[in-house]
């Protein structure tokens, strides 16, 4: 991360501390005005941490009783809202309860796209609770326990079944975005998504967050 980079390392470990004490996000002005650095390489460092913080998160498997679900991030254009809407990116993720979870930009939500994730991510015989999506209806067959709620209909919970944890995330997350980057484009979405996700999984141990990044260099 520091290769060939004229910043000094003790200001490289504040930004990262920065990073890991803020629950959304640091703007590149922000940490332009902390570090005294030009605002084009307060954005390269950014980047640079938002991309360690995810390749550091890893990709571990997820089991006992996961929630997947898809969002849609940024565009410009008012309009349709949700599945199918104009300009915006795909997120799809899969959260285990009560762990960790697992969020990747996707080029579309649909079936042949989707269930490889599951698959790969998710032992055959966890309980996965969705939306209706018919893309997940494959999910029993492919030995899943699949359980579902119908969002359209307004029902957004049957006892346990639900995925309002991981909705719970897209909320913050957008949120976030909204309210400190104002923006993010297709390009470095898939590196927010990492730091956040980084965040996420170590919300029970807040105080390792600073150390885990120091200790990985």
């Amino acid at each position: 991360m520091f290769h060939r980079s004229h910043v000094p390392l003790q200001k490289w470990f504040y930004a990262m501390y920065l990073f890991t004490t803020t629950r959304h996000g640091v703007p590149a002005k922000e940490l332009q005005r902390q570090l005294g650095v030009s605002y084009p390489t307060a954005f390269r460092m950014s980047h640079k941490i938002r991309e360690y913080m995810g390749n550091l998160d890893g990709e571990p498997p997820l089991t006992g009783h996961v929630e997947v679900d898809e969002t849609y991030i940024g565009g410009k254009r008012p309009g349709k809202r949700g599945r199918g809407a104009a300009g915006k990116s795909v997120v799809f993720g899969i959260l285990e309860r009560d762990g960790e979870m697992y969020s990747k930009v996707v080029p579309d939500a649909k079936r042949a796209t989707l269930i490889p994730e599951i698959t790969r991510q998710v032992p055959t015989g966890t309980r996965i609770s969705s939306d209706e999506w018919s893309p997940y209806r494959v999910l029993r067959a492919l030995g899943y326990d699949h359980n579902t709620v119908d969002h359209g209909a307004k029902n957004w919970a049957n006892g346990d079944t639900h995925v309002n944890t991981l909705e719970a995330f897209w909320s913050m997350l957008k949120r976030s975005i909204r309210g400190t980057h104002i923006h993010v484009s297709p390009k470095h979405l898939s590196k927010y998504l990492g730091e956040f996700e980084y965040r996420y999984n170590r919300r029970k141990r807040p105080q390792t967050m600073f150390a885990d990044l120091l200790a990985s260099l």
